[in-house]
Parts: structure tokens; C-alpha cells; sequence
């Protein structure tokens, strides 16, 4: 079987700050649930087109990747830009996501 990423990828919006947190919140969770009903072994939250992000929206990121491993479940950030990969440096919870260019 091929190690190709099965599910859709959750699409963050272009600024994951407080104002798109709690949409986003939802969107992750009911990514997570589907994912863990089709027993995939990660998801996927693509961050190519987020040009900011704020302690809210890092929030919701540390969020989605407690409760998906709650399931066994990795997170792998796509794409991530340099200023997100630089806040979750910053913040040191880059450790948490497998991320991937």
C-alpha cells in the first residue's frame, strides 16, 4: 500500500488568528473525526496559503493535535510558510507536528 496521503487535507485559512479561530476550531475537529471513523493513521492541515498566525490560532493547532493523538492519530502540517514555521519555533511547539514542505 502506499505510504500517499489518503484524506483530504484541512484547508487553514489565510490568517489563522482569533477572528478565524473558532471556524477553523470546528473545521478541525470534524476533519479529526472523520479522520479517525476512516481510521487514517494522520491528517493533514494545509497551511500553504495562511500568511499569519497568532496565540489563538496556535491554540487551535496544539488543540486538534492533542485530541488526534488522544486517537492515535499524527498531524502533519503542510506546506507550512516561513512565518508560521517561525512562530511554532518561537513558541516551541514545532516538536508536536510532523511537518513537511
Amino acid at each position: 500500500m502506499s505510504q500517499q496521503q489518503t484524506a483530504l487535507p484541512l484547508e487553514a485559512p489565510a490568517h489563522l488568528i482569533a477572528s478565524t479561530r473558532m471556524e477553523f476550531r470546528r473545521a478541525a475537529l470534524d476533519h479529526l473525526e472523520h479522520a479517525t471513523m476512516a481510521r487514517e493513521p494522520r491528517v493533514f492541515v494545509e497551511l500553504g496559503r495562511t500568511a499569519d498566525i497568532d496565540a489563538s490560532g496556535l491554540g487551535v493547532l496544539v488543540l486538534l493535535q492533542k485530541r488526534a493523538r488522544e486517537q492515535m492519530i499524527a498531524v502533519r502540517l503542510v506546506h507550512p510558510p516561513a512565518a508560521v514555521r517561525q512562530m511554532l519555533e518561537l513558541t516551541k511547539l514545532d516538536y508536536l507536528f510532523e511537518l513537511e514542505d
